[in-house]
């Protein structure tokens, strides 16, 4: 029999999930007052692609490593028929891009769309199989898991598992085991192979689940944590002994929700910023909450156990988010900070890295909840822009030194998140390279660049270009290959 406690929260996750909730917000959607300029996110280097594409053999500069066998793939928001009075980067219909390489060839470029019903009812074919949750836009995020690629959300759908040319795509709550929502950042245990997730939802505000998935794909381990006001969590860390929950003052808004406002979180002054650590088969009870001054997180870059029973977080840092402007992030990051929480005395200790704004933090994940050296993120430009992008450089941080460097674009040059690939199995850390996308300002092309780890600041090894801009995203992955490099070619 449920507790009191547990009828409680299904009582207010009713509410927020209702119709009368629901059908306030259509309505107040419908009467918000056309913009009075071009909205930044819908139009430039922003501006949505109309087509799928299906292009092969594409032209290299430079040598692909023959190493490199599998496909990198990233996702963003590219929506069919967005509102601009209500849209959101957070809330576009998601679009995977993916190049497939093997043999010191760049084999294809496609993107594809997430099929979710509104994608399908507008461009009239069928929708993606499969369970819903909550909602069926699928935009953030993309890793591979028990097989297959998969792109993540967090806050309310389930993953869409995808094929190898982005075609086939099913919905799937990891065969039925999960309860609820996913994330867009599972942590996977190098040791165990198992990812680790923590989960929200939009329309459940007084809780948010632990999942663990195993090799096989499938949840072994759902533990629910009470919370307050629905936080956004974004991102999650692990440890070998702990994840790290960050419950931080960014959190559901009703009073958004009901004016009809496509992204449903503001910055709380009234929500208590706090860092949990929770004991990996452990229990909600068993957290050991740490309080820290207000400020926000949506990445992390690793964490790990010292000796003396602390742990160290690494982070990209800001004071507040969403406080102002809610049609994207709208604060600069602080920088790159390394937090040490000490679970005895419940206090976490916050120390500078490197103060310049950058974001999108990664790391050779085969050293994820241990002890590791090297860093990379993307810098961003001195001055928050409306299009959130400009030319900035790759920074590359040893730890163990306290230096950095960096990877200069060139002029009129965008780059995303670029992330780290061994050259082998067994490599050292670093040993290996650095991919991600980058786009023409002028809006002619893109490449996929892919430099070498150990000497970020030399030429890319090889620039595979796209003869088209790809609008920026959000997350990508490099995902291994289990086998050759065909498939249909069509457009």
């Amino acid at each position: 029999m449920a507790s009191r406690v547990e009828l409680a929260i299904d009582r207010a996750v009713s509410a927020v999930a209702g119709p009368i909730v629901g059908g306030i917000a259509a309505f107040n959607k419908s009467r918000l007052p056309p913009r009075d300029a071009p909205h930044p996110l819908l139009t430039g280097i922003h501006q949505p692609m109309t087509k799928e594409l299906t292009l092969t053999d594409l032209a290299v500069v430079g040598s692909i490593p023959p190493e490199l066998d599998g496909r990198y793939v990233r996702i963003g928001p590219n929506p069919v028929a967005a509102d601009p009075r209500a849209y959101h980067f957070f809330t576009g219909d998601g679009m995977l891009h993916g190049v497939r390489i093997a043999g010191g060839r760049a084999h294809w470029y496609r993107n594809r769309w997430i099929r979710s019903t509104d994608v399908a009812a507008a461009r009239q074919v069928p929708a993606a199989p499969g369970p819903r949750h909550v909602f069926d836009t699928v935009n953030t995020s993309v890793l591979h898991h028990a097989g297959s690629g998969w792109a993540l959300v967090e806050a309310g759908s389930t993953p869409v598992r995808f094929d190898e040319h982005l075609e086939g795509q099913r919905y799937d709550d990891f065969g039925g085991t999960l309860p609820g929502s996913f994330t867009a950042h599972p942590r996977r245990d190098p040791a165990t192979g198992e990812l680790h997730a923590l989960c929200y939802e939009a329309t459940d505000p007084k809780r948010v689940r632990y999942n663990v998935i195993d090799v096989a794909g499938t949840v072994r381990r759902s533990v629910t944590i009470p919370v307050a006001h629905g936080p956004l969590i974004h991102d999650c860390a692990i440890t070998e002994r702990y994840v790290v929950v960050m419950d931080l003052p960014l959190t559901l808004s009703m009073r958004t929700v009901l004016a009809g406002h496509g992204f449903p979180y503001r910055w709380n002054e009234k929500h208590p910023a706090r860092i949990g650590l929770l004991p990996r088969e452990g229990g909600a009870e068993d957290i050991r909450w740490c309080a820290l001054d207000p400020c926000f997180v949506f990445h992390t870059a690793n964490a790990y156990d010292l000796p003396d029973g602390r742990v160290v977080l690494d982070v990209i840092a800001y004071d507040r988010m969403f406080a102002g402007d809610n049609l994207a992030p709208d604060e600069q990051p602080r920088g790159f900070e390394r937090w040490t929480i000490d679970p005895e005395t419940g206090t976490v200790e916050q120390r500078p890295i490197d103060f310049a704004p950058q974001e999108l933090p990664t790391i050779d994940e085969r050293r994820t909840g241990l002890p590791y050296r090297y860093a990379y993120a993307l810098g961003l430009p001195e001055q928050l822009t409306d299009t959130l992008v400009g030319e900035a450089p790759l920074i590359k941080h040893d730890l163990a030194r306290g230096t950095r460097q960096l990877h200069a674009f060139g002029p009129g040059r965008i780059a995303g998140e670029f992330v780290f690939v061994p050259r082998a199995p067994d490599a050292d850390e670093d040993d290996g390279w650095l991919l991600g996308f980058v786009i023409d300002a002028d809006g002619t092309s893109s490449a996929l660049e892919i430099l070498d780890a150990r000497d970020l600041q030399a030429s890319p090894v090889a620039s595979i270009t796209i003869p088209h801009r790809i609008p920026p995203g959000i997350h990508g992955a490099w995902l291994q290959s289990a086998g050759p490099a065909t498939g249909p070619r069509r457009a």
